[in-house]
């Protein structure tokens, strides 16, 4: 068959290396199945030869042993396709969380896979393992098996029929290796067409708003329509693979029954007298061989089936692969919760994103302001402190290193306000609390701070209100303001706010400020980036980044 780059079938392997006893047991459970038909096969035969003959069988007999037989078939079936769908599951499960996992530890504004390039990944494309995973495992070892012990039954019954078999069967792995390179490249275009697709509708629902104010509508719905014309084009294109080779293959099965039926029928017409190692063929011998036919191409027929969903599965790895490729830094800490520890912070030789950053000691309680030209460095600074973005260099708390055991601690006594909010997808009263208790006056006091209480009056549920992702239905400014309240309720040691005025009118941004020196005064350290001269000129220390 077509060759492939080693670290994709590698990839496969891996990924069902905890499932492999399930489906090792599943592929056995279905090869027993497939195999249970040759002495089914024989009973019929004998029994219809007798009826054919007038000989007498017992019948009943005969019937009893074809459905036991029948019966097990089915429970062996069963049983396998049971076992690898709880395989499946799991394979897929396990895959889509260590995808989950490897995503949200990537450090952020890393440049890393896009959210939907990661969600086409997730949602779509892991569940195109499930066919491969289902199918190729027992079709293999069934391929591996029954035409080989097809093919040595039928031999003994006649050379003949083992010949055409062994000639015929061949020609079925033959075709699949000239269309495994088409399959392949057709499946690739298609998932490169499906992440493609999924960054269109991620970008196209963030510039909503843009859109209808430029009346993009009908360019944007042109866009939409071109690109899910592209995308069922190729979509089609792995059809028509598929498809054709179907057809091609059960076209050189159909010869080989059709010339096994000619054998047979000659034979027993006495129109050929050889290849039955010299005597005569019996009916029920006959009879056997033509039902023998058909299941030695089945597997293989199958076979050529889950060829396509192990090609998929490989178009898959490859995305997997990629995205586990990208060499992002990780976030420090297991993201748990952590008792909460504060201290001075302290940094040496800090190298982050090319920038050399500063030597820092601040204190707690002091209040810093980050200044210098933009691209500097301040914003990976912040996220630096958090331990969100590991860098070359020394950072300490209170002289201990700032590393995996101490990070979830560390963060559990700050609370970081970005430049761009961010909000979960649950009610404003759980997002302002992040979920632990709070007493209606402890979060009137810290809207009160974040001069918040009017929009939280103005959204429809109020507090029960879900805002989504990014804030829909409150302002850039109020949306900042509602994380300052965030933070105000967690009462955090350290705030961290990355350009908290940007891009705001001078009312709202009077506002902010105010709410982060009213943190500030009751004992939190603040650390803030800004280019705002109002925020840096209350301030009580200045560092100079980036010069």
């Amino acid at each position: 068959m077509a060759r492939e780059p080693a670290p994709i079938p590698a990839e496969l392997v891996r990924m069902a290396a905890s499932q492999q006893r399930a489906l090792r047991l599943s592929a056995s459970l279905s090869t027993l199945a497939e195999a249970l038909w040759l002495p089914q096969a024989a009973l019929l035969a004998w029994a219809l030869a007798g009826l054919a003959t007038g000989r007498v069988v017992a019948l009943s007999w005969c019937a009893g042993g074809v459905a036991a037989i029948g019966i097990l078939r089915a429970v062996s079936g069963l049983w396998a396709a049971g076992r690898a769908e709880a395989a499946a599951d799991a394979v897929i499960a396990d895959t889509r969380s260590a995808l989950l996992c490897r995503a949200d530890r990537r450090a952020p504004e890393a440049a890393a896979p896009s959210s939907a390039a990661t969600a086409a990944l997730l949602v779509d494309k892991i569940e195109m393992l499930r066919p491969y995973l289902l199918r190729w495992h027992p079709v293999r070892a069934r391929v591996a098996v029954m035409p080989l012990l097809i093919l040595s039954v039928s031999t003994g019954l006649s050379w003949a029929a083992g010949l055409i078999l062994a000639i015929s069967g061949p020609v079925i792995p033959m075709f699949m290796a000239l269309i495994g390179l088409a399959a392949r490249d057709a499946a690739k275009r298609q998932m490169d067409e499906i992440s493609d697709l999924n960054a269109l509708m991620l970008d196209r629902i963030g510039a909503l708003v843009d859109i209808r104010l430029l009346g993009a509508r009908r360019a944007m719905l042109a866009d939409f329509t071109l690109r899910a014309d592209r995308l069922r084009a190729r979509t089609m294109a792995v059809l028509r693979v598929a498809f054709l080779s179907g057809a091609v293959l059960e076209l050189f099965a159909a010869l080989g029954v059709a010339m096994m039926a000619v054998f047979v029928g000659f034979t027993l017409l006495g129109a050929l007298d050889f290849g039955t190692w010299g005597r005569d063929l019996g009916l029920a011998e006959a009879i056997f061989l033509l039902l023998m036919a058909p299941a030695y191409f089945q597997p293989l027929r199958d076979m050529a089936a889950a060829w396509h969903d192990r090609i998929a599965a490989q178009a898959v790895a490859r995305d997997l692969l990629a995205d586990a490729a990208v060499p992002v830094p990780a976030i420090l800490g297991a993201g748990h919760a952590g008792r909460a520890l504060a201290g001075t912070v302290t940094t040496h030789g800090l190298v982050l994103r090319g920038h050399a950053l500063p030597d820092l000691i601040i204190a707690p309680g002091e209040g810093v302001a980050l200044t210098g030209p933009s691209g500097a460095g301040k914003s990976a600074l912040l996220l630096a402190i958090a331990g969100l973005l590991p860098g070359y260099g020394a950072l300490r708390i209170d002289g201990v290193p700032l590393g995996q055991s101490n990070a979830d601690d560390w963060r559990a006594a700050l609370a970081l306000i970005p430049q761009k909010p961010h909000f979960r997808d649950v009610s404003l009263r759980e997002e302002l609390t992040s979920g632990r208790p709070a007493t209606p006056g402890a979060i009137a006091d810290a809207l009160r701070l974040a001069d918040a209480q009017g929009i939280v009056a103005r959204l429809p549920d109020g507090l029960e209100t879900r805002l989504g992702e990014s804030g829909a239905g409150v302002s850039g400014g109020e949306a900042r303001r509602l994380t300052i309240a965030r933070a105000a309720l967690r009462r955090p040691a350290l705030i961290l706010a990355d350009e908290p005025t940007a891009d705001l009118d001078d009312g709202t941004a009077e506002a902010v400020i105010a709410g982060l020196l009213e943190m500030h005064r009751k004992g939190a350290t603040l650390v803030a980036a800004s280019h705002d001269a109002r925020l840096i000129k209350a301030l009580p220390r200045r560092i100079e980044v980036g010069r």
